[in-house]
């Protein structure tokens, strides 16, 4: 796997830690934010060739983030996950792909679906 430079967003402390653990033990280089704003603020500085985000988060949700990175960034690569919440989760992934998502991936998530997830949006065009 060649390595990347990646982006993950997510509310939950303990996922944005886990996959940060994964990705950076597979050669990636990694940063992290909260949530949408947050992300915004940390793409404004630092070029990312992928961002992992989650969809539902407070403050600014996964599919408004999508969206701007569609506008301003239209060269990286997005990996939308989601565990679901009052709707299916299959809905949400598949609203997010529609919004600009390249891969899918689903909570709770393994680390070859995770590292697979990675080879497989680097394949996109």
């Amino acid at each position: 796997m060649a390595a990347c430079s990646i982006l993950v967003v997510d509310d939950e402390p303990g996922i944005r830690e886990l996959l940060s653990m994964m990705l950076e033990a597979a050669g990636n280089t990694v940063c992290s934010a909260q949530d949408g704003n947050d992300a915004s603020r940390v793409m404004a500085s630092t070029p990312v060739d992928i961002v992992i985000t989650d969809l539902l988060m407070p403050e600014r949700d996964g599919l408004d983030f999508i969206t701007e990175i569609r506008k301003k960034f239209p060269a990286v690569r997005i990996i939308a996950m989601s565990g679901g919440g009052h709707v299916a989760r299959d809905s949400y992934l598949r609203i997010a792909k529609s919004f600009g998502a390249h891969i899918l991936l689903e909570k709770p998530f393994s680390q070859a679906g995770v590292l697979g997830a990675i080879e497989d949006v680097k394949k996109e065009p």
